[in-house]
């Protein structure tokens, strides 16, 4: 048997040099072909497992293709081997996962670099630390990174500090329209300002520069349309808060049905549209909105679609949710409101929003007490945010009757305790509680407060007054007549001395004689003698003297003022000619025939009038009295007869009929 032949043995693969492997790396990076990327940097690796350039450009390429897992499971293999510094990759990874927290505390230890400060930055306006983001971009001014006035003057105005914009943009030397991007950010703070016209214009001007330097760059229509959508929905933003309330809603619904715009600006563009709606189309905006916020099961949890969280600023996710549940509140649907006003809670802790909504949800089921205690709670929790939830807790008090409760909310708020409206408030509340001591204590704290007050806008005066009205209109005249008294020596005012002098007239004889002196005489009263004045009893009616009466006076008046009435020209009919006018039309042509004199009623015939009860009683009356009968009724009734005999046979025909079925 002849041996078996022997398989030839395989070629060895020619082996390849990482010089090469670099070269074709570099050409996939220029391709921007990402998994080719990876895969020949695996190569390399397999060949130099700690060769830091292949690793980097691995790392990259895994980022932008958006696959954070893989690249942080790439740092944590290399970290095994190797002791570069990977810190920078391994946070954004974090933060594009949204793992703010643990990005921002790896990145606390690695802030020499620039690029790691900007990442901080950038997290820390993530996370709503606007002044701490607005610090470092400060601190990065001196650096030469790209752009860098772009993310400065978004900070600027998250911060509210929309007016340092400009000398910010003077001081960097750069042009508002040296990019889209920056102009677009610039137009934001002169919204803020309340120059929608400047911010109209400046907006135009950003999506003219916008799709020049796009188009420069071979971008197809639908991305430079893609790219261009914010500054679209921003332009219908201003039409919106301008009042042009239909030019608002054809933009924002043009932005969502050509869906050419990212999920961020459809999002944005959804949500103002419903709230410009309003309660006037509650379905279709629950259905919006619906699809942009996906719900968890038992226990209910809420996020948003589509990776909208990390795309969406906290003000802007509060303001969809928000819009949400007043459609559902609109809609009765009270039970899915009141399920998502305590998931806000848990999504915005630190917010006040989901707890006015908490307590607009009690109000609205009758629960003041509740709602009370919701917005206290909140207050005592959050001294730096009080302001508003007391302000609320006061409106819900006074509304349902508890006054004392209302006054002592208004009386915890620092800033605008001593202002006229909110003592007046304040002094309101308590008079209609019957509580008149303590109005008048508030009016008096509130006068100590504005006589040490250093402000150039010092409304002691107005306070001063308003007290002593109030005094005065509640028995208190002494207290009265010194605070008119203090206003006259402080203020000089003519009121106050009219108040005065009106005041201490009860009590005081000698200083109201004092003061009234002070006051100018009235021009035409020098000869009046007063005592005599007073004696008399009026003008006497005289009695035969001529009358005229109210109604001959205004007939007259009406008379004097009758205007003579143009003539006109006739206007005749078409077709009419006045010189031969023909027959007159006849004058009773609009009456009903039945009330024109021309109208003859028909005449009834006599012979029905003699029918009376069945048809047979009919025919026997006829056979009765045949002889009392002309010849005419009496073939009428035999005529009459054998109808009703026929009918008869006809119908007893059919019983027949029906008695053999």
């Amino acid at each position: 048997m002849a041996p078996k032949a022997k398989k030839p043995m395989p070629a060895a693969s020619p082996t390849v040099s990482i010089d090469e492997l670099f070269t074709t790396l570099h050409r996939h990076i220029q391709r921007s072909e990402l998994g080719l990327t990876v895969k020949v940097s695996d190569q390399i690796l397999s060949i130099s497992p700690g060769d830091e350039d292949a690793m980097r450009c691995k790392i990259v390429a895994l980022i932008k293709n958006d696959d954070f897992n893989g690249a942080l499971t790439a740092i944590q293999e290399h970290a095994k081997i190797s002791s570069v510094d990977f810190s920078f990759y391994t946070g954004y990874c974090l933060y594009r996962r949204n793992q703010l927290d643990e990005a921002l505390e790896l990145l606390k230890g690695h802030e020499g670099k620039s690029s790691n400060l900007l990442l901080q930055s950038q997290i820390l306006y993530r996370l709503g630390k606007i002044d701490e983001s607005l610090h470092i971009y400060q601190q990065l001014q001196k650096s030469k990174i790209d752009s860098l006035e772009i993310n400065l003057v978004a900070a600027l105005v998250s911060a509210g500090r929309s007016s340092e914009v400009q000398g910010t943009i003077d001081a960097l030397r750069v042009k508002p329209t040296s990019s889209f991007e920056l102009a677009y950010n610039v137009a934001c703070s002169l919204i803020e300002r309340n120059k929608y016209k400047d911010a109209d214009q400046l907006l135009l001007s950003a999506r003219r520069v916008g799709q020049e330097a796009l188009l420069e760059e071979e971008f197809a229509d639908d991305d430079i349309e893609i790219e261009l959508a914010p500054i679209d929905v921003q332009l219908a933003y201003i039409q919106h808060l301008l009042g042009n309330t239909p030019e608002a809603i054809v933009l924002y619904s043009n932005i969502i049905k050509k869906n050419l715009a990212d999920e961020q600006s459809i999002a944005v563009a959804t949500t103002n549209l419903t709230a410009l709606k309003g309660p006037k189309d509650v379905s279709d905006g629950l259905r919006k909105l619906d699809k942009l916020i996906e719900k968890g099961a038992d226990p209910p949890t809420f996020q948003l679609a589509r990776g909208l969280d990390l795309k969406l600023s906290q003000k802007q996710r509060e303001a969809l949710y928000v819009n949400r549940l007043l459609l559902l509140l609109h809609s009765n649907k009270l039970d899915q409101a009141r399920e998502l006003a305590s998931a806000l809670q848990g999504i915005f802790p630190d917010s006040i929003t989901p707890v006015l909504l908490q307590a607009a949800m009690h109000v609205r089921e009758n629960k003041a007490n509740k709602a009370e205690e919701v917005l206290w709670q909140f207050a005592s929790k959050f001294p730096e945010k009080a302001k508003t939830a007391l302000l609320a807790r006061a409106q819900v008090a006074a509304a349902s009757g508890h006054r004392q409760v209302a006054a002592e909310c208004l009386l915890k708020i620092p800033d605008i305790q001593h202002m006229p409206a909110t003592v007046a408030t304040i002094a309101s509340l308590k008079e209609h509680a019957g509580d008149i001591n303590g109005a008048v204590a508030t009016f008096d704290a509130s006068v100590r407060w504005w006589s040490d007050a250093m402000t150039e806008d010092n409304k002691l005066g107005v306070i001063m007054k308003e007290a002593a009205s109030f005094k005065l209109r509640h028995g208190k005249k002494d207290e009265a007549a010194h605070l008119y008294e203090d206003l006259v020596k402080s203020h000089g005012s003519i009121e106050a001395l009219t108040g005065l002098v009106q005041t201490a007239a009860h009590s005081n004889i000698e200083k109201a004689e004092y003061y009234e002196k002070q006051l100018k005489p009235l021009s035409g009263l020098k000869g009046i003698d007063v005592e005599n004045l007073e004696k008399t009893f009026g003008p006497k009616h005289a009695e035969n003297g001529p009358t005229v009466s109210i109604a001959d006076a205004y007939e007259t008046k009406n008379k004097e003022k009758a205007k003579k009435k143009r003539k006109r020209k006739p206007r005749y009919p078409k077709g009419f000619n006045p010189a031969n006018p023909g027959p007159p039309p006849d004058p009773e042509r609009w009456l009903p025939k039945r009330e024109r004199s021309s109208y003859r009623p028909k005449r009834k015939d006599k012979r029905a009038a003699q029918i009376r009860g069945s048809q047979g009683a009919v025919a026997k009356e006829v056979d009765g009295h045949v002889n009392s009968k002309s010849n005419q009724v009496a073939t009428s009734s035999t005529t009459t007869s054998q109808t009703a005999t026929t009918s008869k046979n006809s119908k007893s025909s059919k019983s027949r009929k029906k008695s053999r079925n």
